[in-house]
């Protein structure tokens, strides 16, 4: 019985040696280190940064005129089609001008009767005035032959009546004169306001724009200021308007002192270079309910890019930083402590490196400490990567 005990020990004790020999451990296997991981990177560089504030703005037209009858009466007809551009002064409709053109040859008859009038009585008076220059001379001869007893006082005294009468009858007609020629002002007032009522009758562009929608259509009666009939926009030039935090206004209106501050505007989806405009008005109070201010930017908008009532990203110009050590904004990351990159170190490895981080310009960043220019950082790869790690460019 002892025997088979030890045999059976004996077996187990070969056993576990055979297994020891035949598994080897991994160090003594000598097996390769982990390969370096593929990553991109990008160099710091130093170059001219520029300070701006971003946000958003809204297109405004500098000037809105909402076209409106002066007159009544049927619109007779259209000169434009909607979504034209028009010049100012270029005539927009028609309305119906038989009664206010009848008026107008109405009121030149009156005035032309009453200048007939006028020169009927100018033609007496100086009848009237021959007659009293007569009659006056009469009567002081008259008297004087009385004096002599040529005459009797009676003729005198008649003479002297007449003259009078005579006097009396240049008064009366210089005042009809003088009445007609109030006449004739009267009329020459309802002339013109008869030709300026028929003037409104062609409305005219007050502004160069660009109409919109057209609510009244040819042959529509229409109400004196009671139908607005087209709206037109003025787009050359154009507004943005946009609000800052209130703490950029001491900046602010030190630039503007200096000088137009520089602003653009970009459509989103639009691949053209933005719109470039100078800020033109600062409102005069910040908006107590938001902590802003508002602005408004002049853009000549050549090429009617900026529509009213789109909205655009607006960036403003203060000033260029220069000498800033620039990354790629792509190479930034965040953790609890702050922001960090990975620089690529003399042994091809990475380290961890917190940064303070400046303006931001485009897709880059401007780093204010913990990275020097030259240094290496990785932007794109980051995930798979730890403090140490072996790394090598991406092909």
């Amino acid at each position: 019985m002892r025997f088979w005990k030890n045999t059976a020990l004996a077996a187990g004790v070969l056993a576990l040696a055979g297994c020891t020999k035949t598994e080897p451990t991994a160090a003594a296997a000598g097996n390769p280190a982990p390969p370096a991981t593929a990553v991109k990177f990008a160099t710091a560089t130093v170059r001219s940064v520029p300070v701006e504030i971003k946000t958003i703005g809204k297109v405004e037209s500098m000037n809105s005129v909402q076209v409106k009858p002066i007159i009544g009466g049927t619109v007779i007809k259209a000169y434009f089609t909607e979504g034209d551009t028009v010049k100012k002064g270029d005539p927009l409709f028609e309305i119906d001008p038989r009664t206010h053109q009848e008026s107008v040859k109405q009121w030149e008859a009156t005035l032309a009767r009453d200048r007939a009038l006028q020169a009927q009585s100018e033609a007496q008076l100086a009848s009237a005035q021959a007659q009293e220059a007569f009659y006056g001379m009469q009567a002081t001869r008259y008297e004087k032959l009385a004096k002599e007893g040529i005459v009797s006082q009676e003729q005198a005294d008649q003479a002297a009546v007449e003259a009078r009468a005579r006097r009396t009858n240049v008064r009366a007609v210089t005042a009809a004169i003088d009445s007609i020629k109030a006449t004739i002002q009267s009329d020459i007032a309802a002339l013109d306001n008869a030709r300026l009522q028929l003037s409104y009758c062609s409305m005219k562009a007050q502004i160069t724009g660009r109409t919109g929608d057209v609510r009244i259509k040819v042959g529509n009666v229409v109400k004196a200021g009671d139908s607005d009939m087209v709206t037109i926009h003025q787009v050359q030039p154009a507004y943005v308007a946009f609000t800052v935090p209130e703490a950029k206004l001491i900046v602010l209106r030190e630039r503007m002192k200096r000088g137009g501050l520089a602003v653009s505007a970009s459509i989103p989806g639009d691949t053209l270079p933005d719109s470039r405009g100078t800020i033109t008005f600062m409102d005069n109070s910040v908006e107590a309910a938001t902590g802003t201010i508002k602005l408004k930017a002049t853009f000549p908008n050549a090429e009617t890019r900026l529509w009213p009532g789109q909205f655009v990203h607006v960036k403003v110009l203060l000033e260029q930083q220069e000498g800033a050590v620039v990354i790629p904004a792509a190479a930034l990351q965040n953790s609890q402590t702050g922001n960090y990159v990975y620089v690529l170190t003399p042994q091809q490895t990475v380290e961890m490196r917190p940064v303070k981080i400046g303006t931001r310009a485009d897709r880059d960043v401007a780093i204010e400490s913990g990275l020097k220019s030259g240094e290496q950082v990785v932007v794109e790869g980051q995930l798979r990567l730890a403090p140490g790690m072996k790394v090598k460019a991406a092909s």
